[in-house]
Order: C-alpha cells, then structure tokens, then sequence
C-alpha cells in the first residue's frame, strides 16, 4: 500500500494543476505518494492533467461529467485512493503543500486526524480579503454553534486534511456542498488529533468558487448533520508549534 493518497477536487484550475503536483513532489520526496485529481472541469483542466500523466507516474485523474461538487469528488476520491493515509487539499494553491510532509510525520506518530490551521499560533488567514475573512469567521461560529464535533477545533473550514484511512470505516458520508471537513468531523470516530499552523496563500490563478449557493448548501449540512452527527470519544487535541512543524519538516 501507497503511504499516502492526495485527494486534489478540481473545476476549471488548469492553470494551477502543474505547480501544484511540482509543490507536491517536492515536499514529499521519499514518502511514497499519489496525487489523485478528482475533476469536474468544463474546460481544458483534465486534458493539462493528462499530458501531466506522460511524466509523472503518481498523477491520477477521475474525470466526472455529470456528478459535480467538491464533497462528492472528494468522497470519490476516498473511495478510489489507494494511500494508508488520505490528505485533502484545494487545488488552487492556496494550501501550501510543503505541508504534506510534516503531515504525514503526525501521522506516523499515532494521530488519526492532521489539521492544518490559520487559527493557532504561527497560522495566517492573510491570503484571504476582509470581505471573505468575515464570511469565513461566520461560518467557523455557525459551525462551532450548531455541532458538538466542532466546538474543540480551531479551523473547521479551511478544507486541508489529513486522515487515516481506518476511520472511514463505517461512517456516512452524504455529499453536500464543499465543507467536507465539517462532515468528517461531525461523522468519523477519532481519537488523537493534531493541529498544526499554516498560512493561507493568496490565489495567484482561476477563481473563486464561493457563492450564494455555497453558503446555502453549507447551512443546509448544518442542519442536517446536527441529527445525524455521531458521539465521540475523549478526542486529544496536540497543537504543533512553528519550531516543530519545521523540524517535521526536515524528517
């Protein structure tokens, strides 16, 4: 088995899909990887990630022509990744992947959850504008109101994550919007858990995806997710610091 699968949802970002698997490659030499692009582009991303293909063996690509959202791509991916760990990340290069590494070091170390936070000491939201730094503050208090999974976490919407595979076993996943992350925490069982900092990167291609009917979508999952989400055990929370995660860095 693969040490790690990177689960890449896309949708019109070709203009990102080489620097992102170059950022990749990078952080992870020696780790044994994939990259899975899981897209629903309707322009020439799945032919970029195609001729990608020809000299990069770890690139994978599901190209979907009628399914479309972000969670359900990345539940595909879940189901199709071949990793003993399975990260999520965007593919517009604002989660840096020079934190893979480090990611994965957690991993090895016994945590069931990797959660790379703008919210914890030596973190950054500054990649975003004030306008979407409010958005995202008020989707962060909604959530943490509506769900008892999210109320110890300091970052539940950024979107980058990394998990071990066993955790899925059993849980209901139910596509719906783009906050995957607020479904896995809300219906996987985890125990050890660890945060670490990470600055959001300002887009430099391809736009924004962020819509009325995003946000609908997401109060939807709110709302359904507070009958469906499941109890946990005592979860430990282990935040990183700057110096450890650097040090992670270098193993």
């Amino acid at each position: 088995m693969l040490k790690l699968s990177v689960i890449v949802p896309t949708f019109n970002e070709g203009d990102n899909v080489k620097p992102l698997y170059e950022g990749v490659r990078s952080a992870l030499e020696g780790i044994p990887f994939e990259l899975l692009f899981v897209d629903d582009s309707v322009d020439d991303t799945p032919e970029r990630i195609k001729v990608l293909q020809e000299t990069a063996p770890e690139v994978r690509l599901i190209h979907r022509d009628t399914d479309r959202g972000l969670s359900s791509a990345v539940i595909r991916g879940f189901s199709e990744a071949e990793g003993e760990f399975l990260a999520v990340m965007d593919g517009d290069l604002q989660h840096p992947p020079r934190l893979l590494r480090p990611m994965v070091r957690c991993m090895e170390e016994g945590y069931d959850l990797c959660l790379p936070s703008r919210f914890v000491p030596g973190g950054s939201d500054g990649g975003l504008n004030i306008l979407r730094k409010f958005i995202s503050w008020t989707a962060r208090k909604i959530g943490n109101l509506s769900l008892r999974s999210l109320r110890k976490f300091s970052d539940v919407t950024g979107g980058y994550f990394m998990l071990r595979r066993e955790i899925l076993e059993g849980a209901e996943l139910k596509p719906l919007g783009w906050k995957i992350l607020v479904e896995v925490l809300a219906m996987t069982k985890y125990e050890k858990v660890c945060e670490v900092p990470y600055t959001f990167e300002e887009r430099n291609a391809g736009s924004s995806k962020i819509s009325m009917k995003v946000t609908l979508e997401y109060l939807q999952q709110l709302r359904e997710l507070r009958h469906r989400e499941v109890r946990k055990p005592a979860v430990s929370i282990t935040v990183k610091s700057p110096k450890e995660v650097a040090d992670l860095e270098k193993v």
